[in-house]
This record gives C-alpha cells, sequence and structure tokens, in this order.
C-alpha cells in the first residue's frame, strides 16, 4: 500500500471530528440560505426546465414498510406520485425520500425504501439489523461485532463468513469486492438518509445477478433538511458511540459530511472491538440541468472475533468464546478508503446519470491463518432513464452498463497467536465484471405496464499462485450469462398496487468455492458453475388511512445453487447442488388498532401495529445425496412485530416481539437443529420531528439463551461448533440534536 493511501486514510479517520466541526464553519451560509431552498417534494426546483405537460398519471404506492416509518405519530403518510424520470430535486444527483420512494414502486416485484426516521432515532442502530429488520423476506442476525448473517429468500445460506448472493451498494458505488465477497463493517446505520432493497432480479439496473438482489444505501447532501446534527448513544457491554454530521449549501456548491466513533467490550468473550467511520460527498450545479458530485468513504475497523460454539455452550454458557478463537487471537480488522463521482445531466424527457469509482480496502483477518489481503476495486457507470409518450401511451425506458474489476495481493501466513509467522499461501486474484441492462415498461393501459428487460454479465475469474510448495492452484473462468425479466404493474388506485413477474438471475463463484480434503472430492474453483434461478413472483402493497400493507409470494427454482455439499477438517466446502427450491410468502402490515384515546382531532393519538412476517421453504429438488431435505441456515417462520402508543406531541412507548417458533436445520443431511425462541423488547422516546429526539431501549428483557445465527455444513453431530449465541439482556439510550 502506498504511503500516499496511508496518509490519507490517517488524515480523514484520525480527525474525522475534527473534520466534522470544519465543515460547519465552511458553509457559514448554509443556515441562512436553508430557507431559500426548495421544499423537500417530488417535482424539481426548476419548474421551467421539466418535460411538457402530460396526462395525469395514478400514484405509486409506498412500501408498506415505508409507509409504518415515514409517517408522522399521528398522520397516515399520503401515497408517493410517480413523477417524469426529470422531476428531481433539489439535487440531481440524489433522489429524495419521495422521489425514491416513486422510483422503486415502479418495479413489478418485491422492494422496499426504508426512511432513516425508521430507526435512526428510535433504537440504538449499530447494526444492519436494526435497518432491516421489518422487511419481510430479509433475514438478519447479529453475530459479534457489526457482522451479520443475510440472507433474501435464501440468499448465501452457506456463507459462513463474509457475504454473498446479496449484493452491497454506497450511493450506488458497491461495496462487494469485484469477485463477489462483502462485508457489513463499512455499514454505518447513522450516515443514511434511507436504505433501498431490491429482491432478486427486482435489482437489474444496479447490474445485480444474485439471488438476494441489492440493497443501497443512500447518504444525505447538503440540500437535505437538517444537515447538522450530533448525536449519543450508550448502553449495555461498553457500548458507546458519538456521531456527528454538518452540511450546507452556498449558491452552487453543497456539502455534507458525517463521522462517528464507536466501542464495545461485547455481550461475549473476546468480542471487543471499535470502529471510526467517515462519508462524505461535495455537489456542484453547473446549469440547473446538469450536476456532479464527489463521494468519500473511509473505516477504520477492528473487531476481536469470539467464534463459533457447541449447541451446549450457546445455550448453558453464551458468552464463552471458542477455545481456538482465544488461543490465536482471531480478529477481523478493515481499513478502507472510498472515492467516487456521480454526475446527472437532465434533459426534457430523459435523465442521464454517469460516473466513477475506486476502492482501496485492507484486510487484515487472523483466524485459521493470518490472512493479509489487499483489494483494489476500480469501475465505472452509465444509466440513462427516459420516461415519455409514445403514441399516446406512456413508456419508461431504463439502459445502462455497470463495470467493477478488481485485483486482490492475496497473502496467508502461519497465525502465531495472533501475530504472522512463516508465508503459507500467495496468490494474485483478478476479477472483471461487465453488466449491460436494459428494462422497458410499457403502460398499454393508463393504469396497466408491461416490464420487459435482460441484462447481460461478461465476468472472468484469473488466480496466479504466487506460492507453488503445495502445487499450483493457478487456473481462470469466464462467464457469459443473459438474465431476462417480464413482469405487469396494476395500479388499482392511486393507493394500491399489484405486480407480477418471471425473471432469471444468475451468480458468478467467487475464489472461495471449491472443495479438497480427505475424503471428498478436489473441485477446484474453474470447475464451479454459477447459479442460475428462475423466479416466479406475484404481490400486492398498499395504503390506506390507518392501514398499510404488502403481500408477496414467490418460487425460485434453482440449478447449481452454491451449497455445502462436502466438509474438510469441520468447513465446509462450497460447491454445486444439482436443484433446489426456495420459495415463501413475504407479509407486512401497519395498523392503527385504536385512535383517540387521550387526544382527540385530526392529529389524534393512537395505538399501533408494526409487523413483518416471512415463511421460507427452502429444500433439495430430489438431490442424489440429500434427497428433498430442507436446506440448512434459515428459520421456516420468521416474525418481527411491535405496538406502539403514538402522541401528536412525538412520545412513542410500546413492546415488540422478534420470534422464531420453529428450530431450523444447520447440515444438509437435516441431523442437527436449533433452538426455537422469542424475544421480549421494549422501547420509549420522543420523536416529534424536530431538532431533539431521544429514546430508551430495552432488548431481550426476559434474558433468553438463544441461537441467533449458526454456520452450516454438510452432516453435523452434537459437538459441532456452529453455533452463535444471542445476546442477553441489554439497554440502550441515546439523544440526537440537529439543525
Amino acid at each position: 500500500m502506498s504511503s500516499a493511501t496511508l496518509r490519507l486514510r490517517r488524515l480523514v479517520l484520525l480527525h474525522a471530528a475534527a473534520l466534522v466541526t470544519t465543515s460547519l464553519v465552511t458553509f457559514p451560509a448554509a443556515a441562512q440560505s436553508r430557507q431559500d431552498l426548495p421544499p423537500v417534494t417530488i417535482q424539481a426546483p426548476d419548474q421551467a426546465r421539466l418535460a411538457a405537460p402530460r396526462p395525469q398519471r395514478r400514484s405509486a404506492v409506498r412500501s408498506t414498510r415505508a409507509v409504518r416509518s415515514a409517517q408522522s405519530p399521528s398522520q397516515p403518510a399520503p401515497p408517493a406520485e410517480v413523477a417524469p424520470a426529470a422531476a428531481r430535486g433539489p439535487t440531481l444527483t440524489v433522489l429524495t425520500v419521495q422521489q425514491a420512494l416513486a422510483d422503486i414502486q415502479q418495479t413489478p416485484g418485491g422492494v422496499a425504501l426504508v426512511p432513516a426516521n425508521a430507526y435512526r432515532n428510535s433504537t440504538v442502530a449499530n447494526t444492519i439489523k436494526d435497518i432491516l429488520d421489518y422487511v419481510p423476506g430479509v433475514f438478519a442476525q447479529p453475530k459479534w461485532g457489526d457482522d451479520t448473517r443475510l440472507s433474501i429468500r435464501g440468499s448465501g445460506l452457506s456463507r459462513n463468513f463474509h457475504l454473498r448472493g446479496v449484493q452491497l451498494y454506497m450511493d450506488g458505488i458497491p461495496i462487494n469486492t469485484a469477485d463477489g465477497y462483502g462485508d457489513f463493517q463499512e455499514i454505518d446505520p447513522t450516515a443514511y438518509n434511507y436504505v433501498a432493497v431490491y429482491k432478486g432480479a427486482n435489482a437489474l439496473q444496479f447490474g445485480a445477478n444474485s439471488l438476494g438482489g441489492a440493497i443501497n444505501f443512500v447518504t444525505k447532501t447538503g440540500r437535505d433538511p437538517f444537515p447538522n446534527g450530533v448525536s449519543v448513544d450508550a448502553g449495555a457491554f461498553g457500548y458507546r458511540r458519538l456521531q456527528a454530521n454538518a452540511g450546507g449549501v452556498n449558491g452552487a456548491w453543497d456539502g455534507y459530511v458525517t463521522a462517528s466513533t464507536q466501542a464495545a467490550t461485547g455481550f461475549r468473550d473476546h468480542s471487543d472491538g471499535e470502529a471510526h467511520r467517515l462519508s462524505a460527498n461535495i455537489g456542484y450545479q453547473i446549469t440547473p440541468d446538469i450536476e456532479t458530485r464527489f463521494y468519500l468513504n473511509a473505516n477504520h475497523v477492528r473487531q476481536r472475533i469470539p467464534g463459533t460454539v457447541t449447541k451446549d455452550i450457546a445455550l448453558n454458557s453464551p458468552q464463552t468464546a471458542a477455545p481456538n478463537n482465544v488461543t490465536l487471537d482471531q480478529q477481523r480488522n478493515i481499513d478502507t478508503v472510498r472515492l467516487a463521482n456521480k454526475t446527472t445531466i437532465r434533459f426534457d424527457n430523459t435523465v442521464v446519470d454517469f460516473g466513477a469509482f475506486g476502492v482501496d480496502r485492507h484486510l487484515m483477518h487472523p483466524i485459521f491463518q493470518w490472512l493479509d489481503y489487499r483489494y483494489q476495486d476500480y469501475g465505472g457507470f452509465a444509466k440513462v432513464t427516459d420516461d415519455r409518450e409514445i403514441g399516446g401511451y406512456r413508456n419508461r425506458l431504463v439502459a445502462g452498463v455497470n463495470i467493477l474489476n478488481g485485483r486482490l495481493d492475496n497473502k496467508q501466513y502461519v497465525n502465531v497467536a495472533g501475530q504472522k509467522g512463516a508465508l503459507a499461501s500467495s496468490s494474485l486474484d483478478k476479477s472483471s465484471n461487465t453488466t449491460f441492462y436494459i428494462e422497458d415498461s410499457f403502460y398499454f393501459l393508463r393504469n396497466v405496464a408491461l416490464v420487459a428487460g435482460t441484462q447481460f454479465l461478461h465476468a472472468t475469474r484469473d488466480r496466479r499462485d504466487r506460492f507453488l510448495s503445495d502445487g499450483d492452484q493457478s487456473g481462470s473462468t469466464e462467464f457469459n450469462l443473459w438474465s431476462p425479466k417480464g413482469g405487469l404493474l396494476w395500479q388499482i388506485d392511486p393507493a394500491w398496487q399489484a405486480f407480477a413477474n418471471i425473471s432469471r438471475s444468475a451468480e458468478v463463484p467467487s475464489f472461495g468455492e471449491s472443495s479438497s480434503g480427505p475424503g471428498i472430492p478436489f473441485i477446484p474453483f474453474t470447475s464451479i458453475r454459477p447459479q442460475r434461478a428462475t423466479t416466479y413472483e406475484i404481490g400486492t402493497r398498499g395504503v390506506r388511512p390507518d392501514l398499510t400493507w404488502e403481500l408477496t409470494g414467490y418460487r425460485a427454482e434453482i440449478k447449481d445453487e452454491l451449497l455445502c455439499l462436502y466438509s474438510a477438517f469441520g468447513n465446509c466446502n462450497v460447491t454445486n447442488a444439482d436443484r433446489t427450491v426456495h420459495q415463501g410468502i413475504e407479509a407486512g402490515l401497519g395498523v392503527a388498532l385504536f385512535k383517540n384515546l387521550f387526544e382527540r382531532g385530526p392529529t389524534a393519538d393512537r395505538l399501533w401495529l408494526n409487523m413483518a412476517y416471512t415463511l421460507n421453504d427452502f429444500r433439495f429438488d430430489n438431490d442424489a445425496k440429500f434427497g428433498t431435505n430442507l436446506l440448512p441456515g434459515a428459520p421456516r417462520h420468521y416474525l418481527r412485530a411491535e405496538l406502539l402508543y403514538k402522541n401528536p406531541n412525538g412520545f412513542y412507548a410500546g413492546p415488540n416481539v422478534e420470534w422464531v417458533p420453529q428450530a431450523y436445520y444447520v447440515d444438509s443431511a437435516n441431523t442437527l437443529q436449533t433452538e426455537p425462541y422469542a424475544l421480549l423488547g421494549l422501547k420509549a422516546g420522543i420523536d416529534s420531528g424536530g431538532p431533539y429526539s431521544i429514546y430508551i431501549e430495552g432488548r431481550n428483557l426476559l434474558n433468553k439463551a438463544y441461537i441467533a445465527s449458526a454456520s452450516i455444513i454438510d452432516k453435523a453431530n452434537a459437538n459441532s461448533p456452529l453455533f452463535e449465541p444471542g445476546t442477553g439482556r441489554a439497554v440502550y439510550a441515546g439523544m440526537k440534536v440537529r439543525w
């Protein structure tokens, strides 16, 4: 790594707080000019620049999660309106929450938009689970520190480390490495304005080629309301976090920066860690129709790993760390710097977005060996969105290209009590991914659109082995994959949608998929085939006064799923299964059970029920080895629910529950299971949408010993160390000031 990069990291991480303070001074006109900014609206700030008037279109529908979250404590949120592609503002490069909602709801499939006020001011919000917990179809369970087991519709079930099957983006810039790995340690829940979830092939516009789809974390800009703020959170197991953000507008310029520093001793032994994160962007409006924005993101994370343990230890001594993790002082430490630019040009009916990015990532990861991985990823993107009338019919065309290339300088050393020993392996891994996509929505009726699209992925993987004493593991692969999609989107009324689609998806294997060891087949990574799936999906979503809902059913028929079919030395070896099926139901509900309890009138108080239920049915399809066994790694039923009293003055309070009523298997042979559990929580606070908010939250109040997540294997026994204990009773509190 160059000395210049090291100096940059020290600058942005060690002096993050100073940068925020400096930003407060840098934009002296921010507070003064705030009153002159256009309001948060789906209309562009310069109405004269919009396309010619068109026949009024029906409104798109908020996702159930967005409605449940974004509405005020006393009033249901109005439905988001469909706006022309050119209707953007106050910035061109970044959509507001309302604009993003109108955009995402033009997808004929499972999507969700989670605004920051759904979680940021009422929970400790320290993991991705806090963001996505009420999105049906998403299973997110923390393991230790920021690390989480994340699966959408059963994606990446065999990934016992890192992430596979869901592609993560930050402001549209990939977080995953070029060969497909993902990590959560670069995710800062305090930094985002909203989070968009695209399930499966509904993530076509991101070039996502995986079963789980894509998640895009979008930061604020200096033109958003309340760009300045400070928050403090603290609670159980030594957890503490300080966060600050600053921003504003000065003529054609705007800027925003947010920084956070946090640390915790952890619930389990050997799980202490700390993280320092920074995100910033600067935008410049060259003309009313051209804007460019530069992004900086940096992270410095140090985290010890307690490891997986047996089922008995997980349930009876959950704080105990795996002995080998302590002996080897196992850790996952990451330093990253990400630089990017995005430029948007607006024409009458067309918007063009394009940009480029580069990521420098250093993973220092003492586990069974001391992994010293240096990633350098880079790429670019271009996207055209055209929304116009053709022969009196509305037509929306989205087309683009995404490029993600990278190289990994891969070195592994003997782990000597957490220190580097002798070199054990070394390779140079190169990955390239080029995705072309096009999707057209033709409204053959005023409120019904026929949607058709396709995606083409060209990907290569090349490994050059530099440590030949144990043989030459060099090799290369190339993939060319088409993934078509077709569907219908029916706007039944301005606040009610129905949809259906059939889609293909493809997931290219990473360098980590292979098989070798005593008594199992030798399958190099060059022999692993891409995972292909055909998914059928149907659903509805809508909003009524005091009621929101979403209901989706899907079935994915998968060929060559990347699963754990073999194991060596207790570790899963991921190769291709024959055929498998993932199917399920995703249901969300928000409803005011009672109103006018203590406050009457147009801003009455209410008792609000919020629920997200997921049914998972994942199984082998007449597999030669495992027959019709259930796939391991995810519960059949998962329910998250809360009952909140909400007063128009901003006060809220109520209980919540997390319920897994049925144990699930942790091995493909279906011999070992987790245990069912139910967790009780409680939260209360004040958040009226103004400059101050405060909360207190209790989790697992009954101090239930439970298994939060599990690694999987082909065949387990009672002594298999596969289980991650969940956190015991915990109380957190925090406050935020913004202006």
